[in-house]
């Protein structure tokens, strides 16, 4: 079955290929004067887009949101997505593997996983500048390649999250080792959803996986989104239908056995109940 398309990073140096995979780019250059247009795929990368002004669409696992001044995307491996960028914005383009950025301090890595969680971000303009300045640093240290650059890119990206997260609704809901603890095993399991859907649908396997009897799990999923990890699970088979139903012309039951199923028409039933439409409907609909 023809698969989703994934773009791959290419590093901006050959100095990067024993320390991971790193680059940004300013926005001007790249749409050269002409609209930059993106049709749907996915990346095996973290994707940061930051535009100070523009405007356009971005669509984030079918969620359309408006691109305009002071906006900030942030991407996770693996999500789809399809960008429709007009010619003039300016900003940048960052993107990073986890070979080359991921934090190891417990409070640095848990504000770093809940930004990446948020994929959209209108900020006010003052506060965008400051983004904007740990962007144009990394920028300088990437081109000028000094002593030390890595590093510096990398404590830039610890402040550039500190501020992106700051305008979350509840900046401080990290701030007890309680509610650490859940929000830690939470994106794990997000994770966990996200590599293992197609083989793994059951609470039990995911909570093996977590060390938790899957009582603590579905205690700590109600705590953190308000559901059963049974929904989480039927959410993310949903999603990734839609991935491939939207970005790829495979039939139904190639997507359907892509996704563990056996049964093509117990699938087509799964995703109607969950959806209000048949897989073919709603790659008619909504392509």
């Amino acid at each position: 079955m023809k698969t989703i398309p994934v773009r791959h990073i290419t590093a901006a140096h050959k100095e990067q290929r024993n320390t991971g995979r790193f680059s940004i780019r300013e926005l001007q250059p790249l749409t050269k004067g002409k609209d930059l247009i993106h049709d749907l795929h996915k990346h095996d990368f973290f994707f940061v887009l930051a535009v100070q002004n523009g405007q356009g669409i971005h669509e984030i696992d079918f969620v359309q949101y408006k691109v305009h001044d002071n906006t900030v995307f942030i991407l996770r491996p693996g999500q789809v997505h399809r960008l429709e960028l007009k010619a003039g914005a300016a900003g940048f383009l960052l993107e990073f593997d986890l070979a080359f950025y991921q934090p190891k301090n417990t409070i640095t890595e848990q504000r770093w996983r809940k930004a990446s969680g948020k994929n959209y971000c209108a900020v006010e303009a003052a506060r965008f500048m400051k983004l904007h300045s740990f962007l144009a640093n990394i920028f300088k240290e990437i081109s000028a390649m000094q002593e030390g650059y890595s590093e510096a890119i990398k404590a830039s990206l610890d402040l550039f999250f500190i501020e992106y997260i700051r305008q979350s609704r509840n900046p401080k809901s990290i701030a007890t080792i309680k509610s650490s603890y859940t929000q830690e095993r939470f994106e794990e399991l997000v994770r966990l959803l996200e590599t293992n859907i197609g083989h793994m649908k059951n609470v039990s396997q995911y909570a093996g996986l977590l060390n938790l009897s899957p009582y603590q799990l579905n205690a700590i999923a109600k705590q953190s989104a308000g559901k059963t990890v049974s929904e989480l699970i039927n959410e993310q088979i949903v999603l990734e239908a839609k991935r491939y139903l939207l970005a790829t012309s495979g039939q139904v039951k190639d997507i359907a056995d892509n996704l563990g199923y056996e049964d093509v028409s117990y699938f087509i039933r799964f995703f109607k109940k969950k959806t209000g439409h048949s897989p073919e409907a709603f790659r008619k609909n909504f392509k």
